[in-house]
């Protein structure tokens, strides 16, 4: 008896939802190894204090790295539906949007940036958010509709 080939009866929007929330765990573990992070020794939980920049450039704390692996998850588990798939993509998407927009009005050396972002990260979460909103509705034909 053979068994069905799950990587053939993935839809495209829960592949895509499973390469994009792959790539965010890369990016989480690789924010605490030191050498792809520079600074390493200067990162901290939160705030903009932290020093430390993923491949020199991006702006990452310790919060940073947890959101990025919780959200890599999120799109793993949400990948397992085409329906959620397309959701995670999407509203992944306008929260990426949203933080790029957050990252332009405040003050990078101020409290509000906690995560922390720089203008790497915002100009990174502009194309994150663009890319992912663009992709839940060009593969998302595929995902059942809800009644």
């Amino acid at each position: 008896m053979s068994r069905p080939d799950t990587a053939t009866s993935r839809t495209p929007v829960q592949l895509a939802a499973t390469v994009v929330g792959a790539v965010f765990l890369v990016v989480g573990i690789a924010g605490f190894i030191p050498g792809l992070t520079t600074d390493y020794d200067t990162l901290q939980f939160a705030g903009h204090e932290s020093q430390a920049k993923l491949l020199g450039v991006f702006a990452v704390s310790i919060l940073h790295n947890i959101v990025h692996l919780l959200f890599g998850i999120a799109g793993l588990v949400m990948a397992k539906s085409a329906r959620n798939a397309f959701l995670y993509l999407v509203a992944g998407g306008v929260i990426y949007l949203l933080l790029w927009l957050y990252g332009l009005i405040i003050d990078h050396d101020s409290a509000a940036n906690f995560v922390p972002v720089n203008t790497a990260d915002n100009w990174l979460h502009l194309l994150l958010g663009l890319g992912m909103v663009a992709l839940g509705f060009a593969l998302g034909r595929s995902a059942p509709r809800s009644r």
